[in-house]
């Protein structure tokens, strides 16, 4: 049986499978789970139109894993911003962009909350697999 991946790109390691890179795969995923819990990117939107953040699979350096998202830039028109469907975990986002547009954060493709023009502060949100929830 090969590995499986978690919604957060933790790899499930089948019995006896990476001899030799079982270190370094648990390691990975120890960065995943310290990303989920506790880390922060800042994100440029710099247009309007739809920026998908995604979640890769062994990697601990996806967009969408991190606990606080900041959004920055001079946005030109509306924004959505997207975190992949599936993933149930809280996101701490900051509308850090200039210009007066709205930003939405979303799942991919279900609803979210929308920032207004003249919002610029910060929200504690989950998604529940589906869409984005604001506290």
């Amino acid at each position: 049986m090969a590995s499986t991946f978690t919604t957060l790109g933790i790899e499930k390691m089948a019995t006896g499978e990476n001899a030799g890179t079982w270190g370094d795969k648990t390691n990975t995923n120890l960065d995943i789970i310290n990303v989920a819990v506790s880390g922060y990117v800042e994100q440029a939107v710099t247009s309007g139109g739809t920026l998908a953040l995604s979640i890769t699979d062994g990697a601990a350096t996806s967009t969408a894993q991190n606990a606080v998202i900041k959004l920055t830039g001079t946005i030109t028109g509306n924004s959505i911003v997207t975190v992949p469907d599936s993933v149930e975990k809280v996101y701490i986002v900051t509308n850090g962009t200039s210009g007066a547009y709205t930003v939405q954060f979303k799942t991919a493709s279900g609803s979210g909350i929308t920032f207004g023009t003249t919002d610029k502060g910060t929200r504690l949100l989950f998604s529940d697999g589906t869409n984005i929830v604001d506290t």
